[in-house]
């Protein structure tokens, strides 16, 4: 997933170009009491040019926008490399590995925050301007990338994204079959995501589906084929309840006034043919009683 993050998504021919089977992820016991909660598990580092030259990866997730994002990678940043020094693991003449810093968003609201903590720091007159600390990361948003374009990727981390942002329930069966053959090989990847997208399925209110305890792909697609009939009849009933309840809605207006809350709250339990009840016997009820009465 990391390999994949990289190569799909950081535009840099170099990065791209690394051995990342030496793709190693490094303990977070470094980090303060303060950010263990935050920052374990982040870091990965992979070999250069075949020598144990590392790039740091230092990778935070974000679902909100935190405007001092930049404030906070650079103390992992530094806590990073303490911890470096601390443990001999820097070139003999005392420099410092590279550290890439990755901030990805998946969150519903544009992010706004400042990609270098510079820019958190108004202008100061003088030589203090000189001083102000510079430290940029890398913001992979999620929002920022189309279906068709990260449909036209073979890549494991655009494949979260789409499952994540879902254009359609076709998109998702036909996004099954496709991670079903790339995870030929790879049967504890297959049985992870097929876990992690039953759970994020599960979560999304639009679909209001249930699904039983699926640890196969497969087994998950053959289960949402099934449903989508299903789910799109759902879908054109609630289109036509609403549609009818607006209708309807308006010329209750016209004859009565405007309606009351008791009157309002008995639209959204309505069905179809409650509604085209209802509107038959608005020409001629004398009053919104007639309309509604149970007899």
């Amino acid at each position: 997933m990391v390999r994949d993050l990289i190569l799909g998504f950081v535009p840099d021919e170099w990065l791209r170009s690394l051995d990342y089977t030496t793709l190693e992820k490094v303990s977070g016991h470094y980090i303060t009491d303060d950010l263990q909660g935050r920052a374990d598990d982040i870091v990965w580092r992979v070999k250069v040019g075949g020598e144990w030259v590392y790039l740091y990866l230092l990778i935070e997730f974000q679902s909100s926008v935190d405007k001092h994002m930049a404030l906070r990678m650079m103390v992992y940043v530094g806590l990073l490399y303490q911890d470096l020094i601390k443990s001999g693991q820097i070139s003999t003449d005392g420099r410092l590995p590279p550290v890439l810093p990755i901030v990805l968003y998946n969150g519903g609201k544009s992010w706004t925050a400042a990609t270098d903590i510079f820019d958190l720091i108004p202008p100061v007159p003088g030589l203090i301007e000189q001083f102000k600390p510079h430290l940029k990361y890398l913001l992979i948003d999620e929002n920022a990338y189309s279906d068709s374009t990260l449909a036209s990727l073979k890549n494991l981390v655009a494949a979260v994204f789409r499952i994540e942002r879902p254009t359609s329930r076709e998109a998702i069966t036909d996004l099954l079959t496709s991670l079903h053959e790339w995870l030929a090989d790879r049967p504890d990847l297959r049985r992870m995501f097929a876990l992690w997208i039953r759970a994020t399925l599960m979560r999304k209110s639009d679909y209001h589906v249930v699904l039983p305890q699926i640890n196969d792909l497969q087994e998950l697609n053959v289960m949402l084929s099934e449903r989508l009939e299903t789910w799109a009849h759902e879908a054109h009933t609630k289109g036509m309840q609403q549609g009818e309840g607006i209708l309807l809605r308006r010329q209750l207006t016209r004859r009565f006034g405007p309606l009351s809350q008791s009157v309002e709250a008995r639209f959204p339990h309505a069905t179809i043919e409650q509604i085209e009840v209802w509107g038959d016997r608005v020409l001629d009820a004398s009053t919104l009683d007639d309309v509604f009465r149970t007899h």
